[in-house]
């Protein structure tokens, strides 16, 4: 039984990594990495997203868990239509970044907060999905608790990464104004259109809208 655990462990661990890496974590945290200009900056800003993600599952899982409750489905499509929110502010605002001539760089300070709000909303979003598959592997509240900790290790290593990897060019393009505006908007645009689709497919396509006028 306990080997039988330590596997579900270590499959929760890997998961957690392949979760990380989901497309709008990834677009989200690279508007943010995108304008740091230290590479250490960038490690930072996935292990503090890890720690915001990982936080608000363990919260909201376990409380889900001990009300024995479920979410209906218009609350659930509600808060992953919010991550569509925030992709497209966090999109615009890097569009808007280098749009006055002296550019105020954010502080670390500043940076870390913002990614881990954005961990925190991403928690929020992926937190009844996180149950379902907690409960699916485990049977009592402990081995929940535990498995979302270690799934929380996960996404917490997948995350810093990434950013460290994805933060490289940003880093050492920051000398070259042209070169490293271009990439800001990149990101930007890219975080935008996304989010832009995103609340369209939730909205219309998975009929967010529809349940919210019933």
């Amino acid at each position: 039984m306990i080997i039988q655990f330590i596997s579900v462990l270590l499959l929760g661990l890997i998961l957690g990594i392949k979760h990380s890496l989901e497309p709008d974590h990834i677009i989200a945290v690279s508007t943010i990495v995108s304008k740091d200009k230290r590479l250490s900056r960038s490690t930072l800003a996935g292990a503090f997203w890890g720690i915001g993600h990982t936080a608000t599952l363990f919260v909201f899982g376990i409380l889900i868990v001990l009300l024995k409750g479920e979410l209906a489905d218009k609350w659930v499509m509600s808060l992953e239509f919010i991550v569509g929110i925030m992709l497209v502010y966090l999109g615009s605002k890097n569009l808007l970044f280098y749009t006055n001539r002296n550019v105020k760089q954010p502080t670390e300070r500043t940076s870390l907060i913002k990614v881990t709000l954005i961990g925190i909303i991403h928690g929020l979003a992926g937190s009844a999905a996180m149950v379902l598959l907690t409960m699916s592997t485990v049977s009592t509240v402990w081995q929940c608790a535990l498995y979302i900790l270690v799934f929380g290790i996960g996404t917490i290593i997948g995350m810093l990464i990434f950013t460290t990897i994805i933060g490289i060019p940003f880093v050492y393009s920051s000398k070259s104004i042209t070169t490293n505006k271009l990439l800001v908007r990149f990101a930007g645009s890219v975080s935008f259109a996304f989010g832009v689709y995103y609340m369209y497919s939730i909205g219309i396509t998975d009929g967010l809208f529809k349940l919210w006028i019933k």
